[in-house]
């Protein structure tokens, strides 16, 4: 059977870095994943992370199974980090422990296939390369709105409001809660606002996926969208992520929060929720989320990691402005300063692809192919050499 199988092609960001792992080039740069990487172009174990984990294992008595639905504990934690304190819409809320914000999607997936019908999910144009596989995977229809305007390299928040007030009732809306990806571009607080108001209005269910809260502008200045959400009555879902924020990329820490009419309805999707879990991964995995629980319980470790998430912020800021002003100093024509006014990782960098293909063929630099790059794997050590590969392929 298997030797009828053809070779399937790599997966367009992680083909890439191991393309970049299997490079000779002393000078190579992998921009293509989306891992924080620091000054020294290390990715970090955060000191508040390491202090919780010792408590961890130290306090550790059983490897047992967590509940289909994982820690009370941590479902807790995850609504009044994404929500805040007080929110009204916590009281109608519940939350599943999923392995990495991906698994929250797929969850998504599942649950929202098996009951909502013959309904599509729309998503932004563009968005991660890997929505629409999960949810075209999970047996549901993909359908894209207008969000970005390439020519202003901005978000098109008319076409945006346009484009949700003609999708059908019931439909589900896919946004980015902040940190835009791949473009780097978010709704002002306003424009959320607004698209509060039309899901409202038009009967649509929201999935936020909240993959880089406190990488934009703050972990509560981030949540604008889904409070504002939460404040117009929304049903919604919430795929939370906490590779990125803590830095817990391969303990595959996320959760996906539904949060429904009322509190008696979230208990109803719960048991549905819980057999979509049972029949995809069984039991989620326990160390991340016990990290993550023990530094959002703690005051002290609290204060620490968001100093720490702090940190990395502002060193993706101070990277955007080094980067525009070196490209500028090449003597680059094309105006990049959009590239300071976006937030998070990623920046749509608006290279093409012919020029993608020239800065991997030639100067080692991986690129995703729709020109999106990771601000933060540029270091002072490599942002010279990326600049002037720019300028030579402009």
């Amino acid at each position: 059977m298997f030797q009828q199988l053809e070779m399937a092609p790599a997966d367009p960001i992680m083909g890439l870095s191991a393309a970049f792992k299997s490079d000779a080039n002393p000078n190579k740069i992998n921009l293509s994943v989306g891992v924080y990487q620091d000054a020294s172009g290390q990715t970090p174990v955060l000191a508040s992370v390491q202090t919780a984990q010792e408590r961890v294992l130290a306090a550790e008595k059983t490897k047992s199974y967590l509940s289909i639905e994982g820690s009370s504990e941590y479902g807790a934690a995850v609504r009044e980090l994404i929500l805040g304190v007080g929110h009204e819409a916590a009281e109608r809320a519940i939350t599943v422990q999923s392995p990495g914000g991906t698994g929250a999607l797929r969850l998504a997936g599942d649950f929202l296939a098996q009951h909502l019908g013959d309904r599509s999910v729309w998503m932004s144009e563009p968005t991660w390369a890997n929505h629409p596989k999960i949810f075209a995977s999970a047996g549901l229809r993909v359908e894209t709105y207008g969000y970005f305007d390439a020519r202003a390299n901005t978000l098109d928040a008319d076409a945006l409001l346009a484009a949700l007030g003609q999708i059908p009732s019931g439909h589900v809306v896919l946004l980015h809660g902040c940190c835009h990806n791949p473009t780097g571009c978010d709704p002002s607080p306003a424009t959320w606002r607004q698209i509060a108001e039309v899901a409202a209005e038009r009967g649509l269910l929201p999935l936020v996926d909240f993959a880089y809260q406190g990488f934009g502008d703050g972990l509560r200045e981030d949540a604008v969208g889904l409070r504002a959400l939460g404040d117009a009555g929304c049903e919604l879902l919430v795929a939370s992520s906490f590779s990125k924020n803590f830095g817990l990329y391969n303990e595959r820490v996320g959760a996906l929060t539904l949060i429904g009419a009322d509190a008696e309805a979230a208990l109803r999707a719960l048991s549905h929720l819980k057999i979509a879990a049972r029949t995809n991964y069984s039991n989620p995995p326990a160390h991340g989320a016990a990290i993550v629980c023990e530094i959002l319980g703690d005051s002290m470790l609290r204060r620490q990691w968001e100093g720490e998430l702090a940190e990395m912020r502002e060193r993706i800021n101070r990277v955007r402005q080094r980067l525009v002003a070196r490209l500028g100093e090449q003597g680059v024509g094309r105006d990049f300063s959009f590239i300071e006014r976006q937030r998070g990782m990623f920046s749509f960098s608006g290279l093409n692809a012919e020029q993608v293909e020239v800065l991997r063929e030639q100067y080692a630099i991986y690129i995703v192919a729709g020109g999106r790059i990771n601000v933060a794997g540029l270091t002072e050590d490599n942002l010279d050499y990326f600049c002037k590969a720019v300028a030579a392929v402009s």
